[in-house]
């Protein structure tokens, strides 16, 4: 069954949802690149001993890389929204049925490039520990649901337009499709404050699990949010 999507378009009230086209994906990639520019689990991959040479502008380029890399591939194979001024809040989701693991994706997207641009250790702990992480626990906590959730990738709000209620709208505008079609939504957070906010959307809590080749391990709260009742 072929998700339900109202498709609004550029010139939309700012307050609107609208979905992003992928030539807009750099103006995507830089608000999640800014909202998870000192998250713990996005430096991840960049913060290594074998690049602690690296200045910080370094580091920088190469995050604002990979989310541009991600942000590419979900305007192709899923689908990317934003509500907002300026792109204020932006989500990437990936639609029942969808994945971005085909080999022209990848290489459209130009996350073949992370091969070359991510260290040894980045690459150990991206390609061989948190890509067979997340792929694992996703299809054990869904099971035979696993191709047919609605799959929250990232969510992230630029410092300026939060506050407004942007990501609840984004979110909402997922989830009430996923009501409708009698769908689970998914996502993983690996930020202690959003699990409450989540929660607050019908997400609940289904399993914690952790990255561990940092000094300090990296938990990641698995959510699962189920499909409601028709509405009054």
């Amino acid at each position: 069954m072929k998700p339900n999507i109202t498709v609004l378009p550029k010139t939309s009230n700012a307050n609107d949802v609208r979905i992003v086209s992928p030539a807009e994906y750099k103006e995507v990639a830089a608000c999640l690149a800014e909202a998870f520019k000192d998250d713990h689990l996005a430096r991840y991959f960049i913060d290594v001993p074998d690049r602690e040479h690296w200045t910080e502008e370094e580091r920088w380029d190469l995050h604002v890389c990979i989310m541009e890399y991600i942000t590419y591939a979900h305007c192709l194979k899923g689908l990317v929204t934003t509500i907002g001024d300026d792109y204020g809040c932006v989500a990437l989701w990936m639609p029942p049925g969808k994945n971005m693991d085909d080999m022209l994706t990848i290489f459209r997207s130009g996350m073949w490039r992370l091969q070359y641009q991510l260290s040894n250790e980045g690459k150990r702990r991206f390609f061989t520990e948190f890509l067979p992480l997340l792929h694992d626990t996703k299809t054990k906590i869904l099971g035979a649901r696993d191709e047919e959730s609605w799959y929250l990738v990232y969510i992230g709000t630029k410092v300026a337009a939060r506050g407004k209620g942007y990501a609840r709208k984004l979110i909402t505008h997922i989830t009430d499709i996923a009501d409708s079609e009698g769908r689970a939504c998914y996502l993983e957070s690996s930020n202690d404050v959003n699990p409450i906010i989540y929660g607050k959307m019908g997400f609940e809590i289904k399993r914690k699990i952790h990255l561990q080749r940092a000094e300090e391990d990296i938990e990641l709260d698995i959510m699962v949010r189920e499909p409601k009742g028709e509405r009054n």
